[in-house]
């Protein structure tokens, strides 16, 4: 099962679970013509059984443990539209206030798990959208544990904005592609130069 949200704006899924948390962020509408996919449930309900379903099979989980990805209600929507922003501003390296925050805001719950080989492993709990948060928000806890976590971005091209993984070896990416936004961009500096060059430069050009 692959990321499709992920891979149609041409990006690598992130390692292992934190693609989960990718795809919730490229649902934003990525270039001028992308569309919000928490606009509507129906919208939102084409990407979420996918991206939970390749969660499960990179984190090694059964597919069919994950019959909580259901159809969203207009309040759970909101609540995951929360999530999206949350998670945004986390990479942003901003804070988030708990006191007085929204009643939607759901940071989801986890628990210690123990196999019967003995191995513990952190679970997600709750149905619906709240067990998705709990999955997004403790990928986040194992990415920033393990060092990937600074890693995750989102493309410094305005009119892009996708998620990416850095893959960088010093870690000094800022466009998902460099060969479209960063040449994009580039371009757009020398414009602007240009523009300041010719309204500074004086009349008769002396």
């Amino acid at each position: 099962m692959s990321h499709w949200l992920t891979e149609r704006c041409g990006l690598l899924p992130a390692p292992a679970g934190l693609a989960l948390v990718q795809d919730l962020l490229n649902t934003r509408k990525i270039g001028p013509a992308g569309t919000d996919l928490l606009d509507t449930a129906e919208l939102a309900d084409s990407w979420l059984p996918a991206a939970v379903w390749a969660w499960a099979a990179d984190t090694g989980r059964p597919v069919g443990e994950c019959d909580w990805a259901v159809r969203l209600s207009p309040r759970e929507l909101t609540g995951l539209r929360t999530l999206r922003s949350d998670v945004l501003r986390l990479i942003a390296g901003e804070h988030l206030a708990v006191a007085g925050e929204p009643s939607e805001r759901q940071l989801g719950k986890t628990e210690l798990q123990v196999s019967a080989s003995g191995d513990l492993r952190l679970e997600p709990t709750g149905t619906g959208w709240h067990r998705l948060a709990g999955s997004v928000w403790l990928e986040v806890f194992l990415a920033q544990q393990n060092g990937d976590w600074g890693r995750l971005k989102v493309c410094h091209n305005p009119v892009c904005g996708s998620a990416f993984f850095d893959r960088s070896r010093n870690n000094s990416g800022v466009w998902h592609d460099v060969k479209v936004c960063g040449n994009a961009a580039n371009l757009r500096a020398s414009r602007a130069r240009k523009r300041l060059a010719t309204a500074a430069a004086p009349p008769g050009g002396t």
